[in-house]
């Protein structure tokens, strides 16, 4: 049974991540300070798979825990690396805080695991890295041009790991997200930010009555309904990939890079509309003003993922909204 080690491990597409591990040949040893998420996540992973879990309650700029963890889980065989600060306007507003965490974090990482002679890696990176691409669906051979911060830090992550891999003959999957959205179909675990910064939540939260409206960023985008568009995929297929990752990497060397999406763009209000049809009720938005690092649209093209991964999303825009709705009213607060 091959250990994975998985920082980041209590979060939203964490949690699913581990759900879909722990129905094959996995042991994981998670790692989380729940600074964005919950220990109760944890426990309903442990519920729904039937399976236990190992968790060390660590921070990765604490190198001393980091290490201990290392220490005490001799045979770890592969990472999968979620741990990071991840809103795009709070990085715009603290950059010093997500470059410190995100890249610090990150490095102490990859030199635990070079001490420890782990050289296998699946990064969670993020299609922010691609900025403000020339034309949609994007590639993995579009130029890396991030607009804010975090997606500095994820296109600096990504980079490091690409020189390492180099020097040290590890083996890496990059796996750039678009918008994760949705829940395990048991309505057990899901997203659950104390405040949204993505739209999904805030929109569950708002039909469940936690919020008053969703505010919009902007409706004058070069988009058809003026609001911004996004390649939305669903968490579960998401958390497939990561398993697809790590069985790419018990048999392929060098670093692998790829989109992982649908190629498929809705707007703002074409989500809410899909998410006023799933919880059977009006949802109250209004229009601000654009927000400072957005662009108007991206789409990732998944076609290298399906060919080299074997993977390609299942579930379309119906369950995404409708097993989010099923999470947030079950769960009106959350796990909390």
């Amino acid at each position: 049974m091959k250990k994975v080690l998985i920082t980041g491990g209590a979060g939203y597409i964490a949690s699913h991540t581990n759900i879909e591990l722990l129905k094959g040949d996995f042991e994981l040893v998670l790692v989380d300070n729940f600074c964005n998420s919950c220990a109760e996540s944890i426990k309903r992973v442990e519920e729904i798979s039937g399976r236990k879990v190992t968790f060390y309650e660590a921070d990765l700029m604490d190198t001393k825990a980091l290490d201990n963890v290392f220490v005490q889980e001799k045979d770890i065989d592969s990472v999968i690396h979620f741990a990071a600060l991840k809103a795009v306007g709070d990085s715009v507003a603290m950059p010093l805080a997500y470059y410190t965490n995100n890249i610090t974090g990150s490095l102490n990482l990859y030199q635990a695991m070079k001490n420890h002679a782990v050289s296998k890696i699946v990064f969670s990176s993020s299609a922010t890295v691609y900025g403000d691409p020339a034309t949609v669906p994007v590639n993995e051979d579009a130029p890396i041009q991030a607009t804010n911060p975090y997606g500095h830090t994820k296109a600096m992550m990504e980079q490091i790991l690409i020189d390492t891999a180099h020097a040290e003959n590890w083996d890496i999957a990059i796996l750039r997200y678009f918008n994760p959205v949705g829940a395990h179909e048991s309505g057990r675990i899901g997203e659950d930010p104390s405040y949204p910064n993505n739209l999904l939540p805030f929109v569950s939260q708002v039909a469940a009555g936690v919020r008053e409206k969703v505010v919009i960023f902007g409706d004058d985008w070069n988009t058809p309904d003026g609001t911004g568009v996004r390649d939305y995929i669903h968490v579960v297929d998401l958390a497939k990939a990561h398993a697809k990752s790590i069985d790419k990497l018990a048999v392929s060397k060098g670093v692998h890079i790829y989109n992982i999406g649908t190629g498929t763009g809705y707007s703002v209000l074409e989500m809410v509309k899909a998410f006023e049809e799933a919880c059977g009720h009006s949802i109250a938005y209004e229009v601000g003003p654009r927000r400072s690092g957005d662009i108007a649209e991206v789409t990732g093209d998944p076609t290298k993922a399906q060919a080299e991964l074997g993977w390609a999303a299942e579930l379309g825009l119906k369950p995404m909204v409708e097993s989010a709705w099923k999470w947030q009213s079950s769960n009106p607060n959350g796990y909390r």
